[in-house]
């Protein structure tokens, strides 16, 4: 009889324990099924890598990082988009330096990911890689080099990169263009594919996130993130007005420049979050330092939401978990 006594509260904790968790399970294959709805994993090859080879990747791979590509020999791709060491794809600063210690007026994404965007730079004036490796090396403040025609006089003398050239496109009779430094630049950025433990948590793994980041997690979702913040990379395949509810002060017309249409004033492409907790300062303008201040602004002038700081936390360290492997 006491044998009995003794057990049967031993057996209705057990019950209790073992019902308790297979809930909590069953809410969170829930939240995987809804996490890969609205988000999904990152691919494993950017579009185009199909066509990469070996050659051309290592071309791409010395020629993103060949400061011979500015003007004064100080200035290369890495310099402001830094993978060096695992490096996060950027500088961390407000606004990159280029030639002569001169600052552009928009913070430097990372490049990490960057191929899967649907465009090119803040404003999406570039369609992919190709077209956005082009820019910078001719810009006046970064790399300042005066146009394609001199970046290849000076490529063509610089060691090893007429051999590199041929064996990269070799069925081009005169290989070394700036065409086809573009797209040798572009085939070594569709290498930097980054995966995280939230692309293990979607794919099934309930334990690659912690109880924290899940509760972040369905905070992120629950506030409204998701709108702008989906697709694989959380970002990277739309462009918002900053300031869509709540106006947000910037001098920066955005993609207006672009386009000249009225309703392109203040837009921006939708910054990826993969690596989000890196890649700082945040904003076009490089204005926040902060995660907890990014998200705290982003749920006021996008959403109209003043987030608490219980659910700022729980965001940021769900945010946290989106950090490369």
């Amino acid at each position: 009889m006491k044998l009995k006594q003794t057990l049967y509260p031993v057996l209705i904790l057990i019950a209790v324990f073992l019902t308790s968790n297979g809930c909590n399970s069953k809410k969170t294959r829930e939240l995987i099924k809804s996490a890969n709805d609205v988000m999904g994993v990152v691919p494993n090859a950017m579009p185009g890598a199909e066509n990469d080879t070996p050659d051309k990747i290592a071309l791409g791979k010395k020629l993103y990082f060949e400061k011979g590509l500015s003007k004064d020999n100080t200035i290369s791709c890495n310099s402001c988009h830094n993978v060096e060491n695992n490096g996060n794809g950027t500088d961390n600063k407000q606004f990159s330096e280029g030639v002569n210690g001169k600052k552009g007026g928009r913070n430097a994404p990372t490049v990490l990911n960057a191929g899967f965007h649907f465009a090119q730079f803040w404003d999406g004036r570039a369609p992919n890689l190709k077209e956005q490796a082009k820019g910078p090396i001719l810009n006046p403040i970064e790399m300042a080099m005066a146009d394609a025609k001199t970046v290849i006089k000076k490529v063509k003398g610089l060691p090893e990169y007429p051999a590199m050239f041929k064996k990269a496109f070799p069925k081009d009779k005169d290989p070394v263009t700036y065409d086809n430094l573009a797209e040798a630049i572009a085939s070594f950025e569709r290498t930097l594919v980054t995966h995280d433990r939230f692309d293990k948590f979607q794919a099934g793994d309930e334990k690659a996130l912690t109880k924290a980041e899940i509760a972040g997690l369905r905070t992120f979702m629950d506030a409204g993130c998701t709108t702008c913040h989906n697709g694989p990379l959380l970002g990277g395949n739309s462009f918002r007005k900053l300031g869509l509810v709540n106006e947000y002060t910037t001098a920066d017309k955005g993609r207006f420049d672009i386009t000249k249409e009225e309703t392109d004033m203040h837009v921006f492409k939708v910054p990826s979050l993969r690596n989000v907790a890196k890649t700082g300062p945040y904003f076009h303008d490089g204005s926040i330092n902060d995660l907890k201040d990014a998200v705290k602004k982003m749920g006021w002038h996008q959403l109209g939401n003043e987030l608490s700081e219980d659910d700022i936390e729980k965001i940021v360290t769900f945010l946290n978990a989106l950090s490369a492997n």
